[in-house]
């Protein structure tokens, strides 16, 4: 069985596809899933997370970049976007516990982003988390 960090890291590379300009992905959401067998619950969870992600979009990227200090979303590469914007659904929208977001963001930009990601999304959560 998937796990839930298994689940936001294909949440993750939903959300890096559609940035790409692939507004149509969620229409393979089930056999992507499938091919990472996520499934059942933790489908269920990934399903919420895009949606949701997706859906407050424009609260998400205007939050993130009040805190960006000094950069700007377009100078920002799409995984680290993808990891921020998730982080901030789950915090601002979803109401997940802040420190295990922030937490969850930390370990998947280690594994999907380079060495100086995981501060800078640690440092822009963290602010997100403390409005």
């Amino acid at each position: 069985m998937a796990t839930r960090h298994q689940a936001r890291s294909a949440v993750i590379g939903l959300l890096y596809a559609y940035d790409l300009g692939n507004d149509t992905i969620g229409d393979f959401f089930d056999d992507i899933l499938e091919e990472q067998k996520i499934r059942n619950k933790q489908k269920d969870f990934s399903k919420e997370l895009f949606a949701g992600t997706i859906a407050n979009l424009p609260q998400i990227d205007k939050e993130i970049n009040k805190h960006l200090a000094g950069w700007d979303m377009s100078s920002i590469g799409k995984v680290e976007k993808a990891i921020m914007r998730l982080g901030a659904y789950e915090i601002l929208v979803a109401g997940t516990d802040r420190a295990i977001i922030i937490n969850e963001a930390v370990e998947l930009a280690k594994d999907l982003a380079d060495e100086k990601s995981p501060s800078f999304i640690n440092g822009v959560l963290d602010a997100i988390g403390k409005e």
